[in-house]
C-alpha cells in the first residue's frame, strides 16, 4: 500500500466516533512507511474497523501469511 492511500485511510479513521477530539494523524510526519502501516492497523483494529483490503494487498506484497491471513 502507497503511504498516500495509507494517509488518505487514516484520514478516514481521523473522522470515526472513536477518535473524536484525538489526534491520530500528526505522528505521520515522523512515521517510516511500514511504522505507518502498523499505526493505521492499529487504529483499525481500535476503532473496530479493520481495512481488509490493506491487510490483504499487504499480504500479496509480503507473500507470507499467518492465522486469518495476516502477514506475519
Amino acid at each position: 500500500m502507497t503511504r498516500l492511500a495509507l494517509l488518505e485511510r487514516l484520514q478516514q479513521l481521523q473522522h470515526m466516533e472513536k477518535f473524536k477530539g484525538r489526534d491520530i494523524t500528526t505522528i505521520s510526519a515522523l512515521l517510516s512507511n511500514e511504522a505507518l502501516a502498523q499505526h493505521v492497523k492499529v487504529c483499525e483494529d481500535a476503532a473496530g474497523a479493520p481495512c481488509r483490503a490493506a491487510r490483504d494487498e499487504e499480504d500479496k506484497e509480503d507473500g507470507q501469511t499467518g492465522a486469518r491471513g495476516r502477514s506475519i
